[in-house]
């Protein structure tokens, strides 16, 4: 089981020991001494992090999250690392993510579409880590169109949702098309299927090129 990033621990919720970290509630949580609960089944980085990939994380990163949606992992993010951009284009979910953000000063969400990155390249800075979260069709592009903001040795952390992508095709036939386009940007350094957390997704580690 790799390492944990500062600010992330194992703590007990319900007899069960699980991911927690320490914040305001997002999402009905359970919470127990400042701890929040992070919630595998709803997050594909706390996925990442339960089945053991090396995602690179210490805490106090600079983050981009992409895919933000309404805060769920993004929050938990914000917990521990340091400066983190969250950009989300839908704006129902935009404005739960605005309360998330209110008791984080280090999270800022941004609601603009992340296929246009030249729409917030003027208000994010270099960042050591790029979450891939947008659950559309062109993930793996998604991730490359934003590599222009990832330091030289930093990480790209995506989850690769089969059925976002193609619902017919085999979700190994998915994860291949997506590794073959991430590689035009990136090296890939680690893949693990998101099983029993989240059905037919490929989480991804890599760094760029």
């Amino acid at each position: 089981m790799s390492e944990l990033p500062d600010g992330v621990e194992r703590r007990p919720f319900d007899r069960d020991e699980r991911l927690a970290t320490r914040g305001e509630p997002v999402y009905g949580e359970p919470t127990e001494s400042g701890w929040r609960a992070w919630d595998a089944r709803r997050s594909k980085l706390g996925a990442m992090l339960e089945t053991g990939m090396d995602v690179g994380l210490s805490g106090g990163e600079r983050v981009l999250y992409l895919g933000a949606a309404s805060g769920t992992t993004v929050s938990h993010v914000a917990d521990f690392a340091g400066p983190t951009y969250a950009v989300e284009f839908a704006a129902r979910p935009a404005r739960d993510l605005l309360d998330a953000a209110a008791s984080r000063p280090r999270l800022f969400p941004l609601l603009k579409d992340a296929r246009k990155p030249e729409t917030y390249a003027h208000v994010v800075e270099p960042v050591d880590v790029v979450v891939q979260d947008v659950a559309t069709r062109g993930q793996a592009a998604v991730a490359n169109a934003n590599a222009m903001f990832l330091e030289e040795d930093g990480r790209l952390l995506a989850a690769i949702k089969a059925r976002s992508e193609d619902v017919t095709a085999a979700p190994r036939e998915v994860f291949d098309r997506a590794l073959a386009t991430l590689e035009e940007r990136y090296e890939v350094l680690e893949t693990a299927r998101l099983e029993p957390f989240h059905e037919d997704h490929l989480g991804i580690v890599a760094t760029p090129r």
